[in-house]
């Protein structure tokens, strides 16, 4: 507050439950917030990298070294998880649900399940019935 520098050895900026504690698992969090927000439904891992200040491939190395999967995979496993609770919960079409949990079109989302689940939407939904 006085205007000095602070400390070089101590390090104030980095002090305990500060973001830059946690070094690159702050951004990772911040990056699956954003994912499970929507941000890789309408933008690209490129526009959630400049986002978070980092490259792309930066941002697919520390996915891979913290969470062991890139961030589209990460966003799809997202979507599905949300049509999958959509289906459960609701009586809506499958087209609704697919627009609704963040697909593009509704061949995207009957491929995502069928490479999940090994099934279709309508017949998980058909056994909940």
């Amino acid at each position: 507050a006085a205007g000095f520098r602070p400390c070089l050895r101590c390090r104030p900026e980095t002090a305990p439950f500060c973001p830059a504690w946690n070094g690159t698992r702050s951004t990772v969090a911040r990056a699956m917030k954003l994912i499970d927000g929507g941000a890789l439904d309408e933008g690209s891992v490129v526009d959630l990298a400049m986002r978070l200040g980092i490259s792309s491939r930066h941002l697919a190395r520390l996915f891979e070294r913290h969470v062991g999967a890139t961030p589209q995979q990460l966003a799809r496993t997202l979507r599905v998880q949300r049509a999958k609770r959509l289906l459960d919960a609701s009586n809506h079409t499958m087209t609704d649900i697919a627009f609704q949990a963040g697909f593009g079109s509704l061949r995207r989302f009957n491929a995502a399940f069928a490479e999940l689940y090994g099934r279709s939407p309508s017949s998980l939904r058909a056994r909940r019935a």
